[in-house]
């Protein structure tokens, strides 16, 4: 009989295709699980599967009382208390750097379709303005890569990636993080510092409660009016209202964006503005990604079930 495994989040068939083949899963199709499964079977639900972004805190780890690991599909664990899955015994596990080459890739895109205006350049062909002529502030010369400093917030493998990408654009690179690295790149000790001298902010960090909204005003405000933020890392890093706010003034030049505080609802202020690039959370939207996440999954719950210690575990939790 193969082991069960509860589906906690909403996933496409198509995401959890290989996991079916190995294991039986009640999936809940996002809902609350005892709305769709009767208690007692609930109540002998030994693995969970989740999205990272997912909130999973004590209460809900408490309708299981036999959950042993939950597993996060994706780098991302926000959503999970680890503290409140430590107190009782259950494992998290995740996809570390299984996605990090195709985030690093979304992160590129948004950067330079924004500071190089893709979108309104777009749009200026498609209306005719560029066949007729007309004039538009919006498509006068922008800096290009090797004129610019990107500074890159957050140095695990997206961030590297992030890094590598802009150097190899001939772009001048540094990073802020906790832990200063060996790398080929200037080092600053705080945000503060780094947006004061860049003029692309990329974030990466991971996204938790030390990292709160902690992309706030002055940060953006700091950055100046040529600079521009890329956000692909959680919504939450982003003070959003603030964001709002410096770009509708011009504090900022401008911002590209993955992801939103209130997923998958983007501001009506945000899309109403001219100068920013948003994409609907599809960092790590790629085949490659994809099959090397569920490789992860799949090692995380094999070696659950077999009573071995997962592969691939938040070493935090």
């Amino acid at each position: 009989m193969a082991d069960k495994v509860l589906i906690y989040s909403r996933f496409p068939k198509t995401m959890t295709a290989r996991f079916a083949e190995r294991f039986e899963l009640l999936d809940t199709g996002g809902k609350p699980a005892h709305e769709v499964f009767p208690a007692e079977e609930l109540g002998g639900i030994r693995a969970m599967l989740a999205q990272g972004g997912s909130p999973l805190g004590a209460d809900a780890m408490d309708l299981f009382p036999k959950l042993g690991t939950i597993v996060c599909y994706g780098t991302g664990y926000d959503g999970v208390d680890l503290k409140a899955a430590a107190a009782r015994n259950i494992t998290v596990g995740h996809s570390p750097g299984a996605n990090a080459a195709s985030v690093a890739d979304i992160a590129m895109t948004l950067m330079l379709a924004t500071t190089r205006r893709i979108l309104v350049a777009d749009q200026y062909v498609r209306s005719g303005d560029w066949a007729a002529s007309k004039q538009s502030p919006l498509m006068r010369a922008q800096a290009g890569m090797p004129s610019r400093r990107i500074g890159v917030y957050g140095m695990g493998e997206i961030g590297r990636k992030i890094a590598a990408r802009c150097a190899a654009f001939e772009s001048e690179v540094g990073y802020f993080s906790r832990t200063r690295y060996d790398l080929p790149y200037q080092y600053f000790p705080s945000l503060e510092a780094l947006a004061d001298w860049c003029s692309v902010l990329m974030i990466a960090v991971r996204a938790g409660a030390e990292t709160q909204n902690i992309v706030n005003a002055d940060i953006l405000r700091r950055l100046g009016a040529d600079g521009y933020v890329v956000n692909i890392s959680r919504g939450s890093v982003i003070d959003e209202k603030a964001l709002v706010a410096a770009l509708s003034d011009k504090t900022i030049a401008g911002a590209g964006l993955d992801v939103f505080e209130m997923e998958p609802h983007a501001p009506d202020a945000l899309t109403a503005l001219p100068n920013v690039v948003l994409a609907p959370h599809i960092g790590g939207h790629t085949l490659d990604s994809h099959v090397a996440m569920q490789n992860c999954v799949l090692a995380n719950l094999t070696a659950f079930f077999a009573g071995k210690p997962l592969p691939y575990a938040v070493k935090s939790a």
